[in-house]
């Protein structure tokens, strides 16, 4: 894929943060969907050639090298599974020499397995492929793999979302070994190591899709301003003890005003009463 193609689809991933719910998204998340959607993943499907440019072997020719990645499919269900990088190949396949090629989908080979999270102390049945197991061992562990892999080559939510309760965990403390001090110990300074790449509100808005994000924000949204309204009930209330004290001082004032022309109509009138000395 060229630059300029890499720069649109860039443009057109971000342009979602500058509009509707997802202008309030915070930086943070904006920094997780940058490595989960717009980061380019390690090669899967193709061996990447080295150098810029090549000599033909038959021919003598300097070609440049154009390291293009396979366009991969990802199904809905991909989400609940750790296909550890893999996706769905769509292509062409001759099955015969004489036949016309037909349309073929390559799909990863697929089994269920079970993986231990030594942080979170549970065994998680799960969908893998037989490269997700292959990284679980070379990374010496499954806790390893997640927190050492980027969100663009595990991909599924399954898989950021398992890799955020580890962090948040490793950043509480381990609470689940509480009860084995020097576990708890061990596990922290093993794995401790993970959160000097992440601030906690990077932790906290880590692995979630946009739709989910925005669910979110919209929540915290809510929350503050149920936080910062008045109900009516107080408001209404004011308003009338300002009314009632208004309207008393008015009162007042007439009283003073009609009780002064009285007594001054008094001493002009000579029909009246005067007030004896």
């Amino acid at each position: 894929m060229s630059n300029t193609l890499k720069t649109t689809a860039a443009i057109k991933q971000l342009f979602k943060f500058e509009k509707g719910i997802g202008a309030y998204l915070p930086e943070a998340y904006k920094k997780f969907y940058i490595e989960w959607q717009i980061k380019e993943p390690a090669a899967v499907h193709f061996i990447p050639e080295e150098g810029k440019y090549k000599r033909d072997e038959v021919t003598g020719e300097v070609i440049p090298i154009q390291n293009i990645p396979l366009p991969l499919k990802f199904p809905k269900e991909h989400d609940e599974h750790l296909w550890g990088g893999e996706g769905v190949v769509q292509g062409f396949q001759k099955r015969d020499e004489l036949a016309r090629r037909v349309p073929h989908f390559w799909i990863p080979v697929l089994r269920r397995s079970v993986v231990y999270s030594e942080v979170l102390d549970k065994y998680i049945s799960v969908v893998v492929t037989n490269r997700t197991i292959n990284m679980i061992h070379s990374n010496y562990g499954f806790d390893h793999y997640l927190l050492k892999t980027p969100a663009c080559d595990l991909k599924s939510l399954l898989a950021l979302g398992l890799k955020r309760m580890i962090l948040q965990e490793i950043a509480n403390g381990c609470l689940t070994y509480s009860n084995n001090p020097p576990k708890q110990k061990e596990i922290l300074n093993h794995y401790g190591q993970y959160l000097s790449s992440y601030t906690p509100e990077e932790i906290e808005w880590y692995g979630y899709s946009f739709d989910e994000a925005c669910d979110k924000m919209k929540k915290i949204l809510e929350e503050k301003d149920k936080a910062n309204r008045i109900p009516l009930k107080h408001i209404y209330r004011t308003e009338m003890v300002e009314k009632l004290k208004v309207a008393q001082i008015e009162a007042a004032n007439q009283k003073i005003e009609s009780s002064s022309s009285t007594s001054w109509i008094q001493n002009i009138n000579p029909f009246g009463k005067k007030q004896e000395a």
